[in-house]
């Protein structure tokens, strides 16, 4: 398992993000990842979070999981961004599979104290409308049955430049990593200075 730890003085808290290949840096190095250049930026305002990577490439929402008990008593985050369900949708899985799973990590994040976030996923669009209608809705209503905020799936404004993508045209390219970056910072900085008042 690829963990990346990245600490900063003055901790504030700890964010643990807990995804697929989209946030593992898939076929790059993985200091070109998003988390790591979040992480950078973050150094460099002196915002005192420490992120844990804790992407896999290939990881399904059961995946995701099976490792998170053992991630939360580890390293005890503040805060879990959940970035799963592309892997099920990709495996033609049921959407109540992911929906019962991501809905069980969201409950094992509460109860271990943490805050959860869940990003909206999003899947190609040749897995035909009624199975993607169906798959993709989960997050929106996972989000409001569990009041956990849905950040938006990062790769939207990624996909439509075939320069940031791989070949695959699923996963974005090195490039394309300081772009999620620059999304993604100000959505998890909001939310954590908004919350952290409670810890």
């Amino acid at each position: 398992m690829l963990l990346s730890i990245f600490s900063l003085s003055g901790h504030a808290g700890t964010l643990l993000i807990l995804g697929d290949s989209l946030s593992a840096g898939y076929m790059m190095a993985a200091e070109q990842s998003w988390p790591v250049l979040l992480h950078q930026q973050w150094q460099k305002e002196k915002f005192p979070v420490t992120i844990i990577n804790s992407s896999i490439s290939g990881s399904t929402t059961q995946d995701g999981l099976a490792r998170l008990p053992a991630l939360l008593s580890r390293h005890k985050p503040d805060w879990v961004l959940i970035e799963l369900g592309a892997n099920d949708g990709i495996r033609g899985f049921p959407p109540a599979i992911p929906y019962q799973t991501l809905q069980k990590s969201i409950q094992i994040i509460q109860q271990a104290g943490a805050k959860p976030l869940l990003m909206q996923i999003r899947i190609p669009r040749n897995y035909g409308v009624a199975y993607i209608e169906k798959l993709e809705a989960i997050y929106p209503r996972l989000a409001e049955e569990t009041d956990t905020p849905l950040l938006p799936f990062f790769l939207e404004p990624i996909v439509t430049r075939p320069e940031l993508m791989l070949n695959d045209g699923i996963h974005p390219t090195a490039a394309a990593q300081p772009l999620i970056r620059d999304m993604m910072a100000p959505l998890l900085r909001q939310y954590i200075q908004t919350t952290e008042k409670t810890l």
